[in-house]
């Protein structure tokens, strides 16, 4: 694939405009130029691959209904990427119509399957007669809704999406959990991580070296013997046979902290294989609560330790 002329900072996102992903790629500060919009997550990452963009934002983690298995999958196998930032936005859906339409004359409601989840009790509550059909974002179901030869009569969407596409607001804020936020990374190519702060989290996945018992008890506890503790774990299928997984971790701290680079070495003795997505700053700035015997200073009063007993 030829690569694009476009600046060495142009940014990708999963997109079409008007998506959450476009809204929290907006936050992030001084954009180079106005970023290109994938359709697929794997699109959008591959695009970072081709060197087509420098970087894109995708959804990898939502409060409500955990990880986002497009993004998961693409970044645990095929060439390397690396996250080096992240993203977190609040979330929130309402019902979009065309002109003319009331609640009551809704049959076919077109939305992802994310916002279907989140709004379920509310739809169940106010549109038992109406059909819930699943398709590719939130933003494209506005998209289709415009078309007035569409033959869905309304989307679930973010406000933007509706309001970018002339359509009418029937009812707002309808997820069930209004406190849901979802999760956002940006990915470059592989690189030089940037410097530690202090409130940072590590991302990787790791494939067990075969199944056995206590084979996932053996990965955890390279965690919990150093102290660091984990943020998010989950289980994906390696796609090669049935019953065959990898975990994608998210632990707190950055590969330059003591107890996690040592954690990591002790993943890649018990593990088939590591791969490192990356040490980034928190959105949130949370720093970590540090055990006794596992900061930086007593890792290197150990190590000077065991060089004195060496002579």
């Amino acid at each position: 694939m030829p690569v694009l002329a476009l600046p060495p900072n142009h940014y990708g996102y999963y997109g079409p405009v008007g998506t959450f992903t476009h809204q929290a790629l907006l936050t992030l500060p001084a954009l180079p130029d106005e970023p290109t919009a994938y359709a697929t997550v794997g699109q959008a990452l591959q695009a970072v691959r081709d060197g087509d963009v420098a970087a894109a934002l995708v959804p990898i983690e939502n409060s409500v209904e955990g990880g986002v298995s497009a993004t998961l999958d693409n970044l645990a196998s095929g060439e390397p990427l690396m996250i080096i930032r992240e993203v977190v936005l609040p979330v929130q859906f309402s019902l979009f119509a065309r002109s003319g339409m009331q609640l009551q004359d809704l049959r076919r409601v077109l939305t992802h399957p994310h916002a279907a989840a989140q709004c379920r009790d509310w739809l169940a509550d106010n549109l038992p007669q109406a059909i819930i059909t699943e398709g590719g974002s939130t933003a494209a179901a506005a998209a289709e809704v415009a078309d007035p030869s569409s033959r869905f009569d309304a989307a679930i969407c973010a406000q933007i999406a509706g309001e970018l596409h002339g359509l009418v607001p029937l009812a707002k804020d309808i997820a069930d959990n209004p406190d849901a936020v979802t999760r956002f990374v940006l990915v470059s190519r592989p690189g030089a991580v940037g410097p530690a702060t202090g409130a940072d989290k590590t991302t990787m996945v790791l494939f067990m070296r075969d199944d056995h018992p206590g084979a996932l008890l053996e990965i955890l506890e390279q965690f919990a013997s150093r102290g660091v503790n984990l943020c998010r774990i989950e289980s994906r299928p390696t796609k090669k046979s049935l019953g065959d997984y990898c975990f994608s971790v998210d632990a707190e701290g950055h590969i330059d902290d003591a107890r996690l680079a040592e954690a990591m070495m002790g993943l890649h003795r018990v593990c088939r294989d590591v791969v490192f997505l990356g040490s980034y700053p928190r959105a949130d700035l949370t720093e970590p609560t540090i055990r006794e015997g596992t900061s930086n200073e007593e890792y290197a009063a150990a190590a000077t330790w065991l060089r004195k007993l060496r002579g």
